[in-house]
């Protein structure tokens, strides 16, 4: 008697089941809520342990001086070999890779890309490491995507679909932004499906899922619980057009920076990979003993020239600190921003750049308000128009930078003052010749694979 053969039925790369997708975006939301808020759970108590850890010797200056030093280049070190050894394209922000698997340009280790991203960005983000939270989540959300879609065995179409919703689940769960997940896969990633409609229904039913899960944990906080203000009169538009010119001009010079950075010290890790990450942690730590705040009861507030971002913008809006003194901060972050994203270190930089901007946004907005108040009565609304003008030159997403804004802060009347400082940026960063910086990335990696 002739045995049965067991086949198994091959899908077309083109295959595309839109209820089975959706059900898997829907399961990949929820774990991508679990993860990605896990992460950011993570990262705000490893930080708070390493405040805590300092004050173990608050009566010892120079013990103080040698822990901070010592713990933040221990783990500068250890997150970069982990990343070396065991998954390279876990460095940086993990976006471009994102892109790039979604362009059939670049492939997608998800079994290995999401232990290393978490423990290897966690390592960095705790350290002081000048890095935004939103890059690994982003990256872990695509490869959790992946492997859905590995594990229930979908089409490469399928597959592609799960992957942008994950990622768009990663930056609603690293900000508490759905509508701006959903937007920057849109504005940003700009992937073609077969069925543009159902594709983005899935990423649609990611991104909710993801903020189920978060607020049914509980971790659904205002990520800058800031003063609501009222919208400024029609007469400042000029204001913040003149705003967005300058920050279109800043994230033109960003970009280029970060590129050259890369480069630069691209080639110094490759020869001194151990001394280059030593370096990089001590120095963080160094900065963030100098300018540490109070171990006796408010370590929570971060100073301007160490952290990821978010204390920044809060420390920058309650300190009323003169002009020069924030743009000075704010050219000090700058640098260590490119410095640290520069390195290749595993790391976003939205947050980063949001915290830049508010510096810069701030010392232009009390100058502002010293010569005509009645146009700006409140220099905090320029502030926060800022905050999407320099994302939106950088990255060339305005309306993930509007809308990205508006659910951090709870700002939504401030949409008109957004919309004029991100499209003045946008249009100042284009017509200088910058391109959007994970475009550049993206370019850049695919030249070294060829070389």
């Amino acid at each position: 008697m002739r045995r049965k053969k067991n086949v198994v039925k091959q899908l077309s790369p083109l295959t595309y089941r839109p209820w089975w997708v959706l059900l898997a975006a829907g399961l990949t939301g929820m774990a991508v809520g679990l993860v990605g808020g896990g992460f950011r759970q993570a990262v705000r108590w490893g930080t708070q342990r390493r405040f805590d850890l300092l004050a173990v010797l608050g009566d010892s200056p120079g013990g103080q001086l040698a822990l901070a030093l010592g713990v933040s280049a221990l783990m500068v070190l250890a997150g970069f070999w982990l990343m070396r050894r065991w998954a390279p394209e876990t460095g940086g922000s993990g976006i471009p890779q994102i892109e790039g698997f979604l362009a059939g340009k670049l492939p997608l280790r998800s079994g290995r890309v999401l232990p290393v991203k978490f423990v290897s960005g966690w390592l960095m983000l705790v350290s002081g490491m000048v890095l935004g939270r939103e890059g690994p989540t982003i990256q872990m959300g695509g490869s959790l995507g992946h492997l859905f879609s590995r594990w229930a065995k979908f089409s490469q179409e399928e597959a592609r679909v799960l992957v942008a919703a994950g990622a768009a689940a990663g930056l609603t769960a690293a900000f508490n932004a759905p509508l701006a997940g959903i937007l920057f896969v849109l504005e940003e990633m700009r992937p073609q499906f077969q069925d543009e409609v159902r594709a983005y229904q899935s990423v649609t039913c990611a991104c909710v899922m993801t903020m189920v899960v978060i607020q049914a944990l509980g971790w659904d906080e205002t990520v800058l619980p800031i003063k609501i203000y009222s919208a400024p009169p029609l007469v400042s538009l000029w204001v913040f057009a003149g705003a967005g010119l300058g920050l279109g001009m800043v994230g033109y010079g960003f970009n280029r920076g970060l590129v050259l950075a890369l480069d630069g010290l691209g080639w110094v890790g490759r020869r001194f990979f151990s001394l280059q990450a030593v370096l990089f942690g001590a120095g963080v730590g160094l900065l963030g003993y100098i300018y540490q705040p109070s171990l006796a009861g408010n370590a929570h507030l971060y100073h301007p020239l160490v952290s990821g971002g978010e204390q920044v913008i809060l420390w920058s809006l309650n300190h009323l600190s003169a002009a020069p003194a924030l743009w000075g901060l704010f050219l000090l972050r700058l640098v260590m921003t490119v410095l640290c994203y520069g390195s290749g270190a595993p790391g976003g930089i939205f947050a980063p750049l949001l915290a830049i901007a508010t510096l810069l946004s701030q010392g232009l907005a009390q100058g502002v308000y010293a010569v005509l108040p009645d146009w700006l009565p409140e220099p905090g609304v320029l502030t926060i128009a800022g905050m999407g003008g320099l994302v939106a030159a950088t990255v060339r997403a305005p309306l993930t930078a509007i809308v990205l804004t508006l659910e951090i802060t709870g700002n939504f009347q401030l949409i008109v003052p957004l919309l004029v400082t991100c499209l003045t940026a946008t249009l100042t960063a284009q017509y200088l010749g910058g391109e959007p910086i994970y475009e550049v990335l993206l370019a850049r990696m695919l030249e070294q694979q060829g070389d």
